[in-house]
């Protein structure tokens, strides 16, 4: 049940931040909050993760994604089931990744790209925006792999 309810907060914050977003910001408009380091933007992402594949100019392209989007959801679930015996941080582990993942897959069935509003950067190096989808992503499968190492690490005390 956690599973479910933390896939949840992490669509309903990150539709919510969107939501602010799209009604606060002109798109491509930047507002400094941290001189030389942290901007809120309005940019659209039509590819993956750091854009790529967003110069692909194919029709199929919006489809591939949704079907990777909803594959992935369906695979973070099944890997839930069978893994939530074993840890419980396994489970906000797929959790936060599957939540971030509809987030995005939800921008992609309504306005066709992601939205994103996340800048940070360093002098003239910017890392590429983001969101809190993705943010879920990445500390969702930061959280998996720490998880699997002390696992690991019990398991490998445990055959001593």
């Amino acid at each position: 049940m956690a599973y479910y309810i933390i896939a949840i907060l992490a669509i309903a914050f990150d539709q919510l931040t969107k939501f602010w977003v799209l009604r606060s910001f002109e798109l491509y408009e930047v507002k400094e909050i941290i001189p030389g380091f942290f901007n809120l933007v309005y940019v659209t992402n039509s590819g993956a993760a750091f854009s790529m594949l967003a110069g692909v100019d194919s029709p199929w392209r919006h489809y591939f994604f949704l079907g990777i989007g909803l594959v992935a959801c369906i695979g973070l679930t099944i890997a839930y089931y069978r893994l939530r015996a074993s840890h419980r941080g396994y489970g906000i582990a797929l959790a936060l990744i599957a939540g971030g993942a509809l987030g995005n897959l939800i921008d992609r069935l309504r306005y066709g790209s992601v939205v994103d509003f996340l800048d940070f950067y360093l002098g003239s190096h910017h890392y590429p925006s983001f969101n809190v989808a993705d943010s879920a992503i990445c500390v969702g499968a930061v959280l998996f792999l720490v998880v699997n190492f002390l696992q690991e690490r019990k398991n490998t005390r445990g055959v001593a």
